[in-house]
């Protein structure tokens, strides 16, 4: 058995990418015995999802990045999806560089992923060019992450915010309300549903049954940055009931937009 070391970069109110990433990775192992998962987290503040907190979080990061690093960790996961793209376009090429750099020097390199990038490359392996997103964001924030992803070349074919400001109570977000939510959506041009752009929204347990349900591939923050995750370890991208990008039927990622940071 081989113990595979992640770190995350969380903010302080996360309570969501500290629990389905761990869950999605260790369902992995009734596939996959021989690789094991361990997680260290390093927390950065912010309580409300407004660009200011955001860009006080962001502020953060070195110090954040440098704490991992005396965990010695295999890959470094940047799990804040709007944190990022709320400060423009391409951005998260320039904070997975960042994180990477501030690794290198603590004598600790590996690959650094963003849930940012992780986005983009799971819709670019799904080849999906036109998609619908459910976020937990007020409206100027989905405008937001909708500039992002067009300017990377994903058409947002329609978009529904959930307006809740709270980063706690986004965590609170009853999952299988996203059963009905999707469905307020016009998916009539879109190759993929991202569920939840946003890793503090749970969203697992609605995946599969909502690609079901659709027929359309199904995917969100926290599965692409799974995806992303596995690709940097260079393992197979297959987790259990998470939906078409996780089910092993694609290969795994090639970093399509993000930044190459591993050493």
């Amino acid at each position: 058995m081989t113990d595979r070391h992640v770190g995350l970069i969380v903010p302080s109110s996360n309570l969501t990418m500290e629990t389905e990433l761990p869950r999605m990775l260790r369902d992995r192992e009734a596939l996959f015995p021989e690789d094991r998962f361990v997680f260290h987290s390093s927390r950065m503040r912010m309580r409300h999802v407004t660009p200011e907190q955001l860009r006080e979080m962001n502020a953060q990061t070195g110090r954040a990045a440098r704490e991992l690093a005396d965990a010695r960790p295999d890959v470094v996961a940047s799990a804040c999806l709007v944190a990022i793209m709320a400060q423009g376009p391409g951005h998260h090429c320039a904070a997975e560089a960042e994180i990477a750099e501030v690794l290198r020097a603590q004598g600790a390199a590996a690959p650094v992923v963003s849930s940012a990038g992780a986005l983009l490359d799971g819709i670019a392996a799904l080849g999906a060019r036109r998609v619908a997103l459910v976020t937990p964001y007020m409206k100027e924030l989905t405008a937001l992450v909708t500039a992002y992803l067009e300017d990377a070349g994903v058409e947002v074919v329609d978009a529904l915010s959930l307006e809740v400001p709270d980063n706690l109570a986004v965590a609170r977000l009853d999952p299988e309300a996203l059963l009905e939510h999707w469905r307020r959506l016009d998916l009539r041009r879109a190759d993929a549903l991202v569920l939840s752009a946003c890793v503090q929204m749970p969203s697992l347990a609605a995946i599969q049954p909502v690609e079901d349900a659709a027929g359309l591939p199904v995917l969100s923050a926290a599965t692409a940055t799974a995806y992303r995750v596995l690709g940097a370890l260079s393992l197979p991208p297959h987790v259990p009931a998470a939906g078409r990008l996780l089910s092993g039927e694609l290969p795994a990622a090639t970093a399509r937009h993000a930044n190459q940071s591993a050493p």
